[in-house]
Order: C-alpha cells, then structure tokens, then sequence
C-alpha cells in the first residue's frame, strides 16, 4: 500500500529509440506534471532528474529548494517511474496551476474573454464623409450630363406633367394673394377715412344749427359705411388668410415632397449609370466586385426613387381634392360679401359672415389691458 503513493503522482515518458524525449508528446507530459505539484510550488523550485529510460528502471519526482549561490551542495536527484494509470487519472483531472505572486496570495487561471474591437468614431465620421463625396460626385456629374445633353434621364411624363401644373397653379395663386392683400389695405384705409369723415360730420351738426340734418344725415352714412367696410375687411381677410394656408403650408409641402422625388431621381439615374458604364466594361476578377457592389447601390436608390414617386403621387391627389374644397368655399364667401357690401345689403353681408362663422374683431381687442403691460 506504501508503494502506490508515488505511483499516483507519476506519469509516463514516451521516449524514441536513442533515448530522447518525443516532442509531440512534451506538452502533454509538462501539463501533466503542473497538475501534480503540491499548492504553492513554483516550477523555479523543483528540479527533475532521472535515469534510463529503459522501462525497467523507476524514478521518484521530489521537489525541493535549491541552496543558496554561496554554497556547494547539490538538490536531490529524483527518479520517475512511469505509469500510464497515473497519467491518465492525471490528464482527466483538469486543475489550474497556483502561481505564487510574492506573498500568500493565489490566483487561479481562468478564461480569457476578447472583447470586441472598439469603434473608432473619427473613422465612422470619415466613412460618412467618404460616402457623401461619393454620392456628391456622382450626383453632380449627372445633373451636368443631362443639362449638357449627354446624359439620360428617367421620365414619368404623367407625373411630370402634374407637377409642372402644380407649379404653374401657386404662382397665379400667390398673385391673387397679392391682390387681395392689396385689397384689404386699400378698403382698411377707406373704412379708416370715413370713420373720419363720419366724425367729423357729426361735429359739425352739433355746431351749426341751420346745417344741423344736412351734417347727420352724411354723418350716418359716412359711419353706416365704416361699418360695411369693416364686415367686408373681415371676409376679405378670412379669405387672404385660407388661401395662404393653401398656397404657403399646403403647396409647400406637397413641392417640398417634389424636391424629394426629384433628388432621388438623381440619384437613380447617376448609379443608373455607373452600372451601365461597368456592364459595358470587361468582367474580370476586379470589376466583378465593383459591378455587384454597383448593383447593390442601385437597386438601393431604385427603391428609394419608386417610394418617393409614389410619395408625390399620393400627395398630389389629396391636395387637389383639398384645394377644390377649400376654394369652393372661399370664392363664395369672396363674391357674395362683395356683392352685398356695393349693394348695400347690410343683412346679406352679415349673413354670409355667420354663414362662414367669421367673427369681426372689435377694435382695440387685440391691445394689451393695462394689467397686461404693468
């Protein structure tokens, strides 16, 4: 029983036919051998010998310190003695060698983890420049083809010519809006003028008895036609007020979609055309890379171009349906208050304010209070 102890912490040598050890097995038997020293051995400390290799000959592995460098003695020599059973209970055993770091501490190997390779944002940063000059370039280039007439270009003649209506339609639409803006001034400075008048009518009726009805009588019309001339302003300025909505929010957006489209269509046909001029071009074991990545790009700007036509499709429906409503109501509301307000129908014209749920503005209400500006 006293014989097996060194057995068990044993492990075998495979040797060639000369007598030297085989290095295919050196790993094996070195990964072995840290499994059996004791907790707290470093491999500094512990000196093997042995001798024949023969198989018939045995060998202890003994460990100890070495003397110190001003003395003459020799460590103990060891002697192994091969055993596969050992070596093979001693491979199954997996342990972590103990390395001693200067004092008692101890501390296990473990596994490694690699983390994943940190991004660089200045790179990130020049990749998107890159891109974008690219995208610039090519852009630029087409946009000088087409106008040069050497380039093609991808044409949707309905939609097209949609769009081109749409354009024509804002600028009359803007010059209306001017002139009923021009309108509204001019009326604001008539109803202005005859308040005036009116008022001083008025006075003047109360000083001059023998002119006394002669001044009334002006001095009710004068008012009677401020009065008019302010309802009207109101109508006139509801009407200025909905076709801006149209011209400069509705419109607008529905060209700022166009813009949308047609870059995108720029962009479609310059990587149109780099495809077609690689195509053209041999095929061989560079230009294949460049050609796949070519077609990549533009099947990507394809589908971004269809999206954004079908975008501008869309929106010009709804908006002619919204601009049909809006200015149905708006040219009613315009010619019945101008027609009642020359006729002097004052009932008609204040009829068609509630119609259109207009209400007027009495003066001075749009003024700070006097607790508002303290």
């Amino acid at each position: 029983m006293a014989q097996e102890s060194p057995k068990n912490s044993a492990a075998e040598i495979p040797v060639t036919s000369n007598g030297q050890l085989e290095d295919s097995h050196e790993h094996s038997f070195n990964r072995d051998l840290k499994c059996s020293l004791p907790v707290g051995l470093g491999l500094s400390e512990t000196k093997i010998t042995s001798h024949g290799f023969d198989g018939a000959k045995e060998g202890v592995v003994e460990a100890g310190q070495f003397p110190s460098k001003g003395s003459s003695a020799s460590p103990k020599s060891s002697v192994i003695s091969p055993s596969s059973a050992a070596a093979s209970r001693l491979a199954g055993q997996g342990c972590d060698l103990i390395i001693p770091t200067g004092g008692r501490a101890q501390q296990k190997s473990g596994p490694v983890v690699l983390a994943d390779e940190v991004k660089n944002p200045a790179m990130e940063k020049l990749e998107l420049v890159r891109k974008w000059s690219l995208n610039t370039y090519k852009c630029t280039r087409q946009i000088i083809s087409e106008k040069l007439g050497r380039g093609s270009r991808t044409v949707d003649l309905e939609l097209e010519a949609q769009i081109d209506i749409l354009r024509d339609n804002k600028k009359k639409y803007e010059n209306i809006l001017r002139l009923a803006q021009t309108l509204s001034t001019q009326l604001f400075q008539m109803v202005h003028t005859q308040r005036q008048l009116g008022d001083a009518f008025a006075d003047l009726s109360l000083k001059s008895l023998e002119l006394h009805e002669e001044f009334g009588y002006n001095a009710d019309t004068q008012k009677l036609l401020a009065k008019n001339g302010e309802t009207l302003l109101g109508a006139i300025n509801f009407f200025i007020a909905s076709v801006n909505t149209l011209v400069n929010k509705t419109i607008e957006d529905t060209l700022l979609t166009v813009k949308q489209y047609e870059s995108a269509r720029i962009e479609y046909d310059a990587y149109r055309t780099d495809l077609e001029e690689l195509n053209l071009g041999p095929r061989d074991a560079n230009t294949l890379p460049k050609i796949e990545q070519s077609q990549q790009l533009f099947q990507v700007h394809k589908e971004k171009y269809d999206k954004m036509r079908n975008d501008v499709s869309i929106k010009l429906k709804f908006l002619e349906e919204n601009k049909v409503k809006v200015l149905h109501n708006q040219l009613v509301l315009f010619h019945n208050a101008i027609a009642a307000y020359f006729a002097g129908n004052q009932k008609q014209l204040e009829q068609t304010l509630k119609q259109f749920h207009i209400k007027l503005k009495t003066p001075g209400a749009d003024a700070p209070s006097w607790l508002e500006e303290q």
